[in-house]
């Protein structure tokens, strides 16, 4: 396995690479942003470790500029800051995960093993399996394309698409957060379950309406996917006896 690593903390960088010795992984660390994205943009990587704040060019930038030419190289972004916002931020700029500073070795050792797992899986032989059609949505997973009512979503994160398309393969069952993080993200829960949230909340967004909110919130419990419910509620406005009828 090759990563690149973007991070200018001499003894994070050295800790990574501790691990990374003891993992067998071959790691290149650079400690500049302008030459980590230009090394990232001329290598081939199995995943890419970025720190937010670096000199040259921040995390967030380089995250960004990477995806307008490469949409499948796992990246994982390192950061000291913690609100919600922020950790929209990178994931929308197309980061598949991020870990908070301080963060635990292993916790980062997961996270890579899960993101690379899922990159490196190949496509069903017969792509007519992977596709999922409902009354709203037409995924493919090969392809990883979504259309909504006909029209085609492209802003979708790659972690965004894994998250849709594991709900619409199972429409109306409530999942918890570390239920999400297992099937979804493929790893055991070490850190903060917000992760599901943000992802969630940016799916709602770009996603839903309010007609159509697709993603509800199970208090207590999680979330489910769910939009026949929609369907029954208009068809029962138009008539309202046809939910009387036998």
């Amino acid at each position: 396995m090759k990563i690149l690593v973007i991070e200018d903390n001499e003894n994070v960088a050295s800790m990574i690479e501790m691990f990374f010795l003891k993992e067998g992984i071959q790691g290149e660390f650079i400690q500049d942003g302008i030459i980590g994205y230009e090394r990232a943009e001329q290598g081939q990587w199995d995943c890419l470790i970025i720190d937010w704040m670096l000199p040259g060019m921040d995390g967030i930038s380089i995250c960004r500029k990477i995806r307008e030419t490469n949409k499948t190289v796992p990246i994982i972004m390192l950061t000291a800051k913690d609100t919600e916002s922020d950790q929209v931020l990178g994931l929308e700029m197309g980061a598949d995960d991020y870990v908070t500073k301080p963060f635990s070795p292993l916790a980062l050792m997961a996270r890579i093993r899960a993101v690379t797992r899922r990159s490196q899986k190949q496509p069903s032989k017969q792509a007519n399996t992977d596709i999922i059609e409902t009354p709203h949505f037409k995924v493919n997973k090969n392809t990883r394309e979504v259309f909504l009512d006909g029209k085609a979503v492209t802003n979708l994160t790659p972690k965004e698409f894994d998250l849709l398309y594991h709900f619409l393969q199972h429409p109306r069952q409530v999942f918890s957060r570390e239920q999400l993080l297992d099937k979804v993200w493929g790893y055991d829960f070490y850190g903060d379950d917000r992760t599901v949230d943000v992802h969630i909340k940016r799916l709602r967004n770009k996603l839903g309406s309010s007609n159509h909110p697709f993603f509800k919130t199970v208090w207590g419990v999680g979330y489910k996917f769910e939009e026949l419910a929609d369907e029954l509620e208009k068809q029962n406005e138009e008539d309202p006896k046809k939910e009387n009828r036998p």
